[in-house]
């Protein structure tokens, strides 16, 4: 594991992810089945056009993420508060020194190898998570990903919404995830190199 301590949202923490697939993005090569996903091919040139260019598309952010954004260091402070753990901001983080790929988590606590993932959704969305006390499947990919990057061997998803209880839930390593998620980076890897010294 490998860590680089940027401010996440800089222009550094952005230039460090330039062209590397990412957690938050594994949705777009493998399935929560483990199948390839029918948005590949889509984030290979989007990938591809961001190491071409030496620079990336703008995302879109609607005013519910930016109010997320917003509370996150709050949403930090209270996991500290209920855990009686101390949350050590990372900007990315690589399985390795070839900086293939990397997860970009909320927080790490180190001393017990745990990593955090954060959400500050709109009250609407934290009571269907309240109700359905499990982690929403759309983000178990990017979970798993990470685990898989940092060799973790628990992750901590935390939904918080200030005035309403937290939905907080561990995360264990699904081992069989993990081995397809391994196969499909190195050929997702090896197929983004192959179209760049191709397109350059």
């Amino acid at each position: 594991m490998l860590v680089v301590k940027l401010e996440q949202g800089s222009e550094e923490w952005f230039e460090e992810k330039l062209g590397k697939p990412s957690a938050s993005n594994c949705s777009k090569i493998i399935t929560n089945e483990g199948k390839k996903s029918t948005q590949r091919k889509g984030y290979l040139y989007e990938l591809a056009g961001e190491i071409i260019t030496k620079r990336r598309e703008d995302g879109y952010k609607n005013k519910f993420m930016e109010g997320g954004n917003e509370r996150e260091e709050e949403s930090r402070t209270y996991y500290e508060l209920i855990t009686g753990t101390e949350v050590e901001p990372v900007g990315v983080i690589y399985k390795n020194k070839e900086k293939k790929f990397l997860c970009s988590p909320d927080g790490i606590v180190t001393d017990q190898k745990i990593g955090l993932e954060m959400k500050n959704p709109i009250a609407k969305t934290q009571v269907q998570y309240l109700l359905e006390q499990r982690v929403p499947t759309i983000y178990m990919p990017q979970i798993q990903f990470s685990l898989y990057v940092t060799g973790f061997k628990h992750w901590d998803f935390l939904s918080y919404v200030p005035d309403m209880k937290p939905l907080l839930i561990r995360v264990e390593r699904d081992k069989e995830f993990i081995a397809k998620l391994d196969e499909a980076l190195k050929v997702f890897c090896a197929d983004l190199d192959n179209i760049v010294n191709q397109i350059k």
